[in-house]
Formats: C-alpha cells, sequence, structure tokens
C-alpha cells in the first residue's frame, strides 16, 4: 500500500486545497479532505504525547514502551502495527473508487513529520511552501476575521510549522518533491508536470481546470473559503497579504516580530528570501488598502461561514475573566459531571451503528454538529 499513497505536506493556508484539488482530478489519484489518521498515532506516548487524556498517559507511555521493547523486532514490529492500521483504511477508503493511488492531505501532518516518515517511508511527498506573509494573513482573514492578535494567541502558525518544514526538507529522509504555491498558480502546468513525474503517473494537463472536472469537495475538514470560488488557479492572492497588512499598522508590526522569531535559514529552505519579504508593501498605496478592506468587511458582513467565525472571535476575546467565561466553565463542570462515567453509551461521537445511541445531539458520527469548516489547529 505504500506505494499507492501520496502525503501532501503544507501548512494551513498555503493552497493545499487547491492542488490537492487539480491533483484529484487526475485519471489515478483519489483525495478525501484531511483524514488525520496519522496525527493521532503521533502522539500516543511512544513518540510524543498527549497534555490531556482520560486516563493516565504517562503510565501509559511507559508501559508501551516497555511493551515494545521486548517484541522480538522491536519498534520496526510497532512500526509495522502502525503502518497497518493505516493501510487498512486507506485501502477501504480507496477501495470505494476506481483509482490506484490515494492522496492525504491533513496540515498537522507537517507537524509530525519524523513520525510520518517512519511510518511511510517508501509513500510519496509533496512539500507545499507559500510566502510566510502570505500563510499567516490568509489565517487571520479566513478563521479570525482578520484580528492577528485573536489568531496568534490562539496558534502561532508560522512558528510551528516552518521550522518544522525546513528540517523534513533539508534533511529529504524520504524522496520528495518541493513545489512553491506562487509557481503552482503562476505556472500550474510546469508543477503539475514535475509533481506527477514524481508520483510516476502520466502528465494529464487537463487537470489545472479542477472546477470544471470535479464538484466541489464536500464533508471533511479543508478550505471552506477560496479554493471553491474558481474553476483554475488564479493570481489573485499573490499580494493581498501586503494589502491588508499596510492597512492596518498594528497587524504590520505583529507580522514583523513572527518573521523576526523565524530562523532565515528556514525560510530560505522554504523557497523565499527573509530579506526581501516585505517589499510588497513598499507597492501599496495604503489608502487605497483601508478602503478596499473595509469594502471586504461589509461584503462578508452577511457572509454565514465568516459571521460564524466572526462571533466566535468575539466571544474567543471575552472569556477570560468575565461572566461568559464564568459560565462557560461552569456548564462545561456541570455537563462533565453529567456525563462521568457515560462514555459506554453516551457520547456525541459515538453513532447507532456501532451499537451506541448517538447521544444528546442525534448527530450521525462524522457529521458536523456546529462550526464546520477548517482545521484551525493545523
Amino acid at each position: 500500500m505504500q506505494d499507492k499513497l501520496i502525503f501532501l505536506i503544507g501548512p494551513p493556508r498555503s493552497g493545499s486545497t487547491l492542488l490537492m484539488r487539480m491533483l484529484s482530478t487526475h485519471s489515478q489519484i483519489f483525495s478525501r479532505p484531511e483524514p488525520h489518521l496519522l496525527t493521532p498515532l503521533a502522539h500516543l506516548g511512544v513518540y510524543d504525547n498527549v497534555d490531556h487524556a482520560p486516563f493516565d498517559q504517562l503510565q501509559a507511555a511507559q508501559a508501551t514502551r516497555e511493551f515494545i521493547a521486548d517484541l522480538p523486532g522491536g519498534e520496526a514490529d510497532y512500526l509495522d502495527a502502525l503502518r497497518a492500521y493505516c493501510e487498512v483504511l486507506y485501502g477501504r477508503m480507496l477501495s470505494t473508487q476506481d483509482k490506484p493511488y490515494f492522496l492525504d492531505k491533513t496540515p498537522a501532518n507537517a507537524l509530525i513529520l519524523p513520525f510520518l516518515a517512519k511510518v511511510f517511508p517508501e509513500a510519496r511527498y509533496i512539500v507545499l511552501t507559500r510566502n510566510p506573509c502570505s500563510v499567516w494573513d490568509s489565517y487571520a482573514e479566513s478563521f479570525f476575521d482578520g484580528d492577528t492578535q485573536a489568531a496568534y494567541d490562539f496558534n502561532p502558525v508560522l512558528e510551528r510549522y516552518v521550522p518544522a518544514m525546513a528540517a523534513f526538507l533539508r534533511e529529504k529522509p524520504v524522496d520528495l518533491v518541493h513545489v512553491r504555491y506562487e509557481d503552482v498558480v503562476t505556472e500550474p502546468e510546469e508543477q503539475l508536470k514535475r509533481i506527477y513525474a514524481h508520483i510516476g503517473v502520466p502528465h494529464e494537463p487537463d487537470t489545472v481546470n479542477y472546477g470544471a472536472k470535479q464538484p466541489a469537495v464536500t464533508g471533511g475538514l479543508g478550505d471552506p473559503i477560496g479554493v471553491s470560488q474558481h474553476k483554475k488557479p488564479v493570481t489573485s492572492s499573490l499580494e493581498k497579504w501586503a494589502r491588508n497588512t499596510v492597512a492596518d499598522p498594528a497587524r504590520l508590526d505583529l507580522l514583523q516580530r513572527i518573521i523576526a522569531n523565524l530562523d532565515p535559514a528556514d525560510v530560505r529552505t522554504w523557497g523565499y528570501d527573509p530579506d526581501t519579504l516585505f517589499e510588497p508593501i513598499d507597492r501599496v498605496d495604503a489608502a487605497e488598502a483601508r478602503a478596499k478592506l473595509e469594502a471586504k468587511r461589509r461584503k462578508d458582513r452577511f457572509d454565514r461561514y465568516k459571521m460564524q467565525r466572526r462571533v466566535l472571535v468575539l466571544l474567543r476575546r471575552n472569556m477570560d475573566g468575565t461572566a461568559l467565561g464564568r459560565l462557560v466553565l461552569k456548564t462545561r463542570f456541570l455537563c462533565d459531571v453529567l456525563l462521568r462515567g457515560a462514555g459506554r453509551g453516551f457520547s456525541i461521537y459515538r453513532d447507532h451503528r456501532y451499537g451506541q445511541p448517538r447521544g444528546a445531539s442525534e448527530a450521525p458520527l462524522g457529521q458536523a454538529t456546529g462550526l464546520e469548516g477548517a482545521d484551525l489547529d493545523g
């Protein structure tokens, strides 16, 4: 199964959904938004751990390591087991399609790359980078209504993803192809040709026109905003970050501090010159940029998805030390008390198909129960 797996590695808002849409229109490649099969496995205590779990995770980690040490093949046997688990699920999903390759586009995979390379050393890897300023601006705009401080407090995306992916690109523990978002949208045919050669499938030029060949992807996590608005790659987002940043001095100050926290060598490994990252700002008229941003805010006011995000940002900002925050914490505590010991038969994550009641929400397994959309954590 390894030789039938393709991992598309990239941070949130890097254009990975766009590239996934193009690749999945190929006659031999199937994809489904963000499976997240491997991220939990990376945190079982052997290679990394979780901060909170409904069991003693430290004791479990020690016991699992000791168990693995006594296996005939040690770590190799453990990796075989992890691989078998994933291969069954990837394989069963692939069996629903008449295509031989499965593409996994899960942004959080970029944070477990050493683990991923151990489990699937023979898979195909596509590493997608984008101007860090664009990644950051798009993340804040898409999920935090442009509130960059709230976005940073929730998830310092660049400081998590840039070093992890740069190390992977430098060390190259697996065979990979590195592409940049800017090249994908300006010369998509050439970049697809490189990618298909790396995978080992015939070049199909018409996969550039993903919107004409494939309906919008529904279900799962992924980009709920931009990629479905177009039928093929466009260049309109290349310097959007500069216009948005110039319109707000506080936004520019935060971005400059974030970039300063990054290792310049990592930025270069991504394919960008840290000394010229901010040059597009010099080409922007600040007054015009502010007017356009305000017009965009007015236009987005009645967009359902963005209204939901706006409400979340507002509530999250006023959570600490407020009456609302205390009410939410008290409600959570009461819910925990009510559900204590009921995990075997009562959970919003369970489904009647598995012999369990669905629970209070009556939401089937995998169905969104509220603010569906992208993976904010990545």
